[in-house]
């Protein structure tokens, strides 16, 4: 539901798409829900697939594969009262919500979602796949590798990796880096669980 508050006068919405549009999982507002048919319909149609939660991070690349939308689809949407700098780079199919501050050289890639408040700074890289929770801090020269879940209120001081498929908890401090398949949380970060958890 965010995602349409964030489409400001650069798109229109269509439509939600749901494998089961009449479930439980559908949007409840009188927005319209359809099936995957609304893609081959309406072909000119750009697309924003960005779901994501702690629990089912590690499958957002296969579904939002799974849709079989060519790369040139995929919609980029900035919520009007962001703040992009002209100098970062950002990818495709990204969601970019309100309050957001991306600043110089900070290059987002493909299918990633920036939740609300979060600041993401100067050379930051935040790999595909990957969703940054709201009011996230990622200091100068971070590196988040693709499909990592950052949790609400988190923050990564400057020059830390976190590794492929791993996940921050809310409201965590990462001082060191966290190596790919790793849970790490509290203040300072220390490991949930790792490689392969």
């Amino acid at each position: 539901m965010e995602a349409v508050d964030a489409l400001g006068q650069t798109y229109r919405f269509l439509s939600f798409i749901d494998d089961r549009p009449g479930s439980p999982s559908a949007p409840p507002l009188s927005l319209p829900v359809t099936s995957r048919r609304a893609l081959q319909d309406h072909p000119q149609a750009r697309v924003l697939a960005v779901p994501g939660s702690p629990a089912t991070y590690r499958g957002r690349r296969a579904l939002i594969e799974g849709l079989g939308v060519p790369y040139e689809r995929w919609a980029t949407v900035v919520h009007p009262s962001a703040s992009v700098s002209g100098r970062a780079r950002v990818g495709r199919n990204v969601l970019i919500m309100a309050g957001a501050v991306v600043t110089s050289n900070a290059v987002i890639g493909d299918h990633v979602c920036v939740l609300p408040n979060a600041v993401i700074h100067h050379d930051v890289v935040v790999g595909d796949w990957s969703l940054v929770g709201s009011g996230v801090v990622l200091a100068g020269g971070v590196v988040v590798e693709p499909n990592v879940y950052l949790g609400s209120q988190s923050s990564v001081k400057p020059r830390v990796r976190i590794g492929e498929q791993s996940l921050v908890g809310m409201g965590s401090t990462v001082l060191n880096d966290v190596p790919p398949l790793s849970v790490v949380a509290g203040c300072p970060a220390r490991p949930l669980r790792s490689g392969g958890a």
